[in-house]
């Protein structure tokens, strides 16, 4: 029986293309079909760009379009900003925009040759921990539909997770690449502050935002960074050769084992309060990397604790700031009969965010509000130093820190919608790398069975700014000692229905 294309990796159906044993074409035709069969079950996807998908693959079979990514097909984020198809933050402030331009990196990965397959969902502009605050449906997780797949880029996390892409591009602001990536059992990756062009990012919080890939292997997270990575004039925040050095060949080495490797445990990550099976898989991973050389160092990350509400301050702050531009004037949904201009901006923004928008929008505005900033928001740049600082000692002492992404496995759909601060602690061990600025990955480490349904479990590695290619090196050692990523949900058409 001939292998399903869709089973391969990234890089495996990149070669495939490149040596004609299978077309553009019939790649692209095939994950469409996938998408037309399953998503229904999912709901991954907002936008599926079928035509313009087609076209793209001929130019790859006709040889008229290369690179290298040439016909893969590949899943974006819905805040990042595309001059095809609707730009819709998955709200309804948006919900017919059509960006005037693209993003750096949509300009990059389609110079690349890849196909752009369609837009995935999430959190209303990026705000959230499990795609239940879309402004239009919830995405559900593949290996078990009643159940979230992590926020906000859960609907990119999803689509990679049920093989309705190749790879994904997601954002990150708090750990909305990597959470989602370890509650769907794929490999995501948040790449230093400044590694990879915010331009055409919708922001949330513009200090705090990273676009990074989801997909399926290490090796594929690399192919892809290779291609997205990398000063852009367009955003004064993307580092140059100066600040962040050259950009490396992050396949380079991959094969090859990090040597004298030092592993931190930060025991503020292992805390008793997580799900047991959590601590479990991490507790693995530690036993693996001291099997294959690895020193195990004990490190201290003293203000963990802090990095939430630090983080439910800063981000907030910069997301009043930037959510001020929808006011029903400029674009995006107006209100249909305002009283007058005051009416006009309060009523569009009333109907066009969601809640959870609005709520955040609201605690922003308080902590920037006057006789509020120096308690608040001044204070809470502080602690972020502190939160760095602490980043900086520990890796003196190590080359990583191995932690996990989440203190428990997917939840169960409205487990968590009635209690916004527990929804705002599933990002406990994420948040604190996007106030330091530094890269992290999650990737599968494992399963546990929770009410008769198999789900992955992730293992989070931080390391310093720009050390992105040793992060994706050793989580290629881990990789390699586990079959994880080889792993697959069950979806049936049937299921769909």
């Amino acid at each position: 029986m001939p292998i399903d294309i869709t089973q391969q990796s990234l890089s495996g159906i990149r070669d495939a293309i490149a040596s004609r044993a299978v077309t553009a074409a019939a790649v692209v035709e095939r994950y469409l079909n996938r998408i037309a069969a399953l998503d229904g079950a999912v709901g991954a996807f907002n936008e599926v760009l079928t035509q313009r998908a087609m076209r793209r693959a001929e130019l790859v079979d006709n040889g008229e379009l290369r690179g290298p990514l040439a016909g893969v097909p590949i899943a974006i984020k819905d805040n990042i900003c595309t001059s095809f198809g609707k730009t819709t933050c998955s709200s309804k402030i948006l919900g017919d925009y059509r960006s005037p331009f693209n993003a750096t990196v949509i300009d990059r990965l389609e110079r690349a040759g890849a196909i752009i397959i369609g837009k995935t969902n999430l959190d209303e502009f990026a705000m959230g921990s499990s795609c239940e605050n879309s402004g239009f449906a919830p995405t559900r997780n593949p290996w078990d539909t009643d159940r979230v797949p992590g926020g906000s880029s859960g609907g990119s996390a999803a689509a990679v997770a049920a093989d309705l892409c190749a790879g994904a591009l997601g954002s990150d602001t708090g750990g909305s690449i990597r959470q989602p990536a370890a509650f769907c059992g794929v490999v995501g990756l948040k790449p230093t502050y400044g590694r990879v062009s915010r331009y055409g990012l919708v922001a949330y919080g513009s200090s705090l935002d990273q676009i990074g890939p989801i997909t399926r292997t290490v090796a594929d997270a690399a192919a892809m960074l290779n291609v997205i990575a990398g000063h852009d004039p367009l955003d004064s925040t993307c580092a140059d050769e100066i600040t962040g050095g050259p950009v490396p060949d992050f396949n380079m080495g991959l094969g090859t084992p990090v040597e004298n490797l030092r592993i931190g445990v930060a025991q503020q990550y292992m805390s008793d309060s997580n799900d047991p099976a959590v601590n479990d898989a991490v507790s693995s991973a530690i036993e693996r990397f001291e099997k294959m050389g690895a020193t195990i160092v004990v490190v201290d990350l003293p203000h963990t604790e802090y990095g939430v509400p630090c983080y439910y301050i800063v981000a907030t702050a910069e997301a009043s700031s930037n959510l001020a531009r929808f006011d029903g004037v400029h674009y995006g949904h107006r209100t249909a009969r305002p009283n007058d201009l005051i009416d006009l901006y309060s009523a569009s923004r009333a109907e066009g965010f969601g809640d959870e928008v609005k709520r955040r929008i609201m605690l922003g505005t308080y902590a920037l509000s006057s006789g509020y900033y120096d308690a608040y928001y001044l204070k809470a740049q502080k602690v972020r130093r502190l939160i760095k600082r602490d980043f900086d000692n520990a890796f003196n002492q190590c080359d990583a820190i191995i932690c996990p992404p989440a203190p428990a496995p997917a939840f169960r759909l409205g487990a968590n919608t009635a209690d916004p601060l527990q929804m705002y602690m599933a990002d406990v061990y994420t948040v604190n790398a996007n106030l330091a600025g530094i890269p992290g990955m999650t990737m599968p480490a494992g399963f546990t069975e929770v009410d008769g349904r198999r789900l992955p479990l992730g293992l989070q590695l931080l390391g310093p700014t720009f050390s992105e290619h040793k992060l994706l090196r050793i989580g290629a050692m881990f990789e390699r000692e586990t079959d994880y990523t080889s792993q697959r949900p069950v979806l049936s058409p049937a299921s769909a229905g």
